[in-house]
């Protein structure tokens, strides 16, 4: 069931650019970068901000349609229980002392320890807990991490990802087609430029680029969770967030990383030492360490 629906998310996302990149297109009158003259560097740089950015921001727009539908996630009206109230108040606290809108606050059927905030701004948020995490977390752990993932929303941190990955996108866009034209001149010499062999050179040129910009993309994540737990830190206090980080530490096992796709919805990102590289998350030992060198009270 969730496969069916990950493609059916899949098609919706990719006919909205479609529909979009096609409007854009006859409104601004966007000619071909690629001519018989060489490239139009004018209109690949449009095209390539286009394509690099409507994907980043109506995934960001779909963020929290996709979180509940994917995680099954069921948005908290009304407090079913003494967790589910315990939960509520904590987050409206901590967005009263923010000033914050109180976001959507869920909780979705699963034993993993983890929770995670999405929305397209802080005020249009959401942010879920598993039922694991507040089965085996007291008050004083889930206060810390309810306050990390409220930071996340204080900083703006989804639309910030947006932002740097729809410019690592125009730039890999931009770069692979600029190098696959170099290439295929060079391959052709002064025979015509074959549009199919163009085209599969910049897909392999698209894919190693992307590899290098996700790297970017990755210590970019991996800086956004130490700012969240300084956030998080400076309002309910720095021992309240080492503790919640310890019980983390303990219960990493629970947490689900087999879906790389919901890594970043994850509270850490279990990797060797060199595939830290690719992760979303920094470890939790380093977490802990940073936290404890701040100067924060």
């Amino acid at each position: 069931m969730r496969f069916l629906k990950r493609i059916f998310l899949f098609l919706v996302v990719n006919i909205a650019i479609i529909a979009i990149l096609t409007t854009v297109v006859s409104v601004f009158g966007i000619r071909p970068y690629l001519t018989p003259y060489g490239l139009d560097l004018t209109s690949l740089a449009i095209y390539s901000a286009i394509i690099g950015f409507a994907g980043s921001f109506i995934s960001l727009f779909l963020s929290k349609l996709m979180a509940k539908w994917m995680m099954k996630v069921r948005v908290i009206t009304s407090s079913q229980d003494a967790h589910e109230a315990k939960l509520v108040h904590i987050i409206q606290n901590i967005a009263q002392g923010l000033n914050m809108k109180m976001p959507e606050v869920g909780i979705y059927p699963s034993p993993e320890v983890n929770a995670f905030a999405t929305g397209w701004s802080k005020n249009h948020a959401l942010v879920a807990v598993s039922a694991g995490l507040l089965r085996e977390m007291d008050d004083t752990e889930l206060e810390g991490v309810l306050a990390h993932e409220m930071a996340h929303v204080a900083n703006g941190d989804m639309v910030t990802m947006t932002l740097v990955q729809g410019i690592l996108n125009t730039f890999v866009i931009f770069a692979s087609r600029v190098a696959a034209y170099g290439v295929s001149k060079f391959l052709a010499k002064n025979e015509e430029i074959g549009y199919l062999s163009y085209y599969l050179i910049a897909i392999v040129f698209q894919i190693v680029f992307g590899i290098l910009a996700s790297l970017v993309v990755f210590a970019f994540s991996r800086y956004r969770e130490f700012r969240a737990d300084y956030g998080g830190a400076r309002f309910v206090g720095k021992q309240k967030m080492i503790a919640a980080l310890k019980r983390l530490d303990q219960l990493s096992q629970k947490i689900d990383s087999r879906q790389k796709s919901l890594a970043t919805m994850k509270i850490s990102d279990k990797k060797s030492h060199f595939g830290r590289l690719f992760s979303t998350h920094p470890s939790i030992d380093e977490r802990i360490e940073r936290l404890q060198r701040a100067s924060i009270s």
